[in-house]
């Protein structure tokens, strides 16, 4: 399911995409913002999969908006205006809607959205952390541990990164082949564990508990 937000400054262009999202399989609209302000806010503590945004607005032009928080969330672009549409994919944009458009233009970006995520999620995760967007491969990723509000995400030959997210959202950006849970507070990479003795499990010098509850899954997982 691609998790979205829209950002216009009019509110009968959001209610037409809300209207489409509704009608569209595999996209979810979380929110839609006529200030772009706001949703610079909302970016800051929550997680997206793609972006509907303006390009003309009073305030910030959505260009300019995209540069300013980023430019790494794929973004569909919506104007009125076929001038901007170079401009647009310069910024490397998934696609580019001329208002007004119809359900089936709107569902081919959405596709064409779906199949981008599809080649790139599992792959790289896009998290934010320190209120910056920051693109993590998930083969250097080494574990995940839970920190009050936070996950600590530990990687290798890196500074471990704080982001303010949940362990059921980050284990589904996961390539659920490398990557499991084995305790309420860890999400450990298979590849890279050196050892298991008892309930514990050693990994680049860090000792990581197996919690009784995720013991069956992570061993038959381990020794397959």
């Amino acid at each position: 399911m691609i998790k979205a937000i829209a950002i216009d400054d009019e509110a009968p262009a959001l209610k037409v995409i809300a209207n489409f999202c509704g009608r569209t399989e595999g996209i979810r609209l979380e929110e839609t913002f006529q200030s772009p302000a706001e949703a610079a806010r909302y970016l800051h503590s929550n997680s997206i999969d793609l972006l509907f945004l303006d390009i003309q607005m009073p305030t910030q032009t959505g260009l300019d908006f995209y540069q300013s928080i980023g430019a790494d969330t794929p973004v569909i672009f919506t104007t009125a205006y076929s001038e901007y549409a170079v401009e647009g994919f310069n910024l490397n944009a998934i696609d580019y809607l001329l208002k007004p458009f119809t359900l089936p233009r709107f569902q081919q970006a959405v596709a064409k959205a779906a199949g981008y995520l599809s080649s790139h999620r599992n792959q790289t995760l896009l998290i934010r952390s320190d209120y910056r967007l920051v693109r993590i491969p998930a083969a250097e990723i080494l574990f995940i541990a839970a920190a009050d509000d936070y996950l600590k995400i530990h990687r290798a030959n890196k500074q471990p990164l704080l982001a303010r997210m949940t362990m059921k959202t980050i284990l589904e950006m996961l390539p659920p082949e490398d990557f499991t849970r084995t305790h309420r507070s860890y999400i450990v990479s298979l590849r890279r564990i050196d050892n298991v003795r008892n309930k514990t499990i050693f990994l680049a010098g860090h000792e990581i508990s197996i919690g009784t509850n995720y013991e069956t899954a992570f061993f038959q997982r381990f020794i397959r």
